[in-house]
């Protein structure tokens, strides 16, 4: 049963044109949404800059009396929507709960630029934080965080790098492109099936659904090896989200493959909960839950 915030959020969304619709406009959401994001209220950080990580715009947040380490934040949005402005409120937040700096990823979005541009993008930055996190004031460990599609990334990127990183957080990871899960069935989501094959279909680009057999843009599909490299391992999912099953069937993948994994099933909410704090009650406890998780192994 959904809760009542996320109740009145399906309903209001159910009044809103949905990405299927052919005549659904791509560059004006992204304008709406970035307005939206700018009038909402922000907290301070000590330091919010952008800086150029070996080409891909990223924007870096340190908080007062930062503690070693940096964050590295990848934004959901399908592979579509949103960018550093949208997901802007977000990483302050989780730069002052943390104590660390957070690095706001900006990658290149599809259909402009399909699969496999943003795991690209996400490579270039931690090649970049690599060789520049001295210089930048950003040495010491560094953990993955992203949500949605940017949980896909985040993914992406721990495997493209075992034991490089200290920690991976994925708050309701976007991971399976067959959508073959039961949770798609799922009729109080707002997230319908439609909505969920039009992002995977723009990711995929020209390449089509064979892109759907390559792990970097199913990570589902990586070696078993891989997953078994992963850093502890934090996964979020809500419990009337089709991506709820793919999750949470991660968790499961890295558990047994012995990668110590904390994996939370939020009642009651739906997918995209946790960047509204000012929606959805639940929005600020996940934000702490996460941070405490980083906070822990930073």
């Amino acid at each position: 049963m959904l809760f009542p915030d996320a109740r009145a959020a399906v309903e209001h969304a159910r009044d809103q044109q949905p990405v299927h619709d052919p005549a659904f406009d791509i560059a004006a959401a992204r304008r709406d949404a970035r307005t939206a994001a700018a009038a909402q209220p922000r907290e301070d950080v000590a330091e919010v800059r952008d800086v150029d990580a070996g080409g891909v715009p990223c924007r870096l947040y340190r908080p007062g009396d930062a503690a070693p380490g940096v964050v590295v934040h990848l934004h959901g949005g399908g592979f579509v929507m949103n960018d550093v402005e949208v997901h802007d409120g977000a990483a302050r937040r989780l730069a002052n709960r943390t104590g660390r700096a957070v690095l706001s990823v900006d990658y290149r979005l599809a259909p402009e630029h399909p699969f496999p541009a943003a795991v690209d993008d996400t490579d270039t930055v931690l090649a970049w934080l690599a060789t520049h996190a001295d210089a930048e004031g950003l040495a010491g460990p560094v953990a993955l965080h992203g949500d949605s599609a940017g949980a896909n990334l985040a993914l992406v990127g721990a495997l493209h790098h075992p034991g490089r990183f200290a920690a991976l957080a994925l708050v309701y990871p976007f991971l399976d492109p067959t959508a073959s899960f039961a949770s798609h069935t799922d009729d109080e989501s707002d997230f319908d099936p439609e909505t969920v094959a039009w992002y995977w279909r723009h990711y995929a680009g020209p390449a089509g659904e064979a892109a759907y057999a390559d792990a970097d843009l199913a990570p589902l599909l990586a070696d078993p090896a891989a997953i078994a490299a992963l850093p502890p391992t934090y996964v979020a999912t809500a419990e009337h989200d089709p991506l709820r099953d793919e999750g949470e069937h991660l968790a499961r993948l890295a558990a047994d493959a012995g990668v110590p994994v904390t994996a939370v099933r939020w009642l009651g909410q739906v997918h995209g909960f946790w960047r509204h704090h000012d929606v959805f009650s639940a929005a600020d406890p996940l934000m702490d839950q996460v941070a405490a998780f980083l906070r822990g192994r930073l």
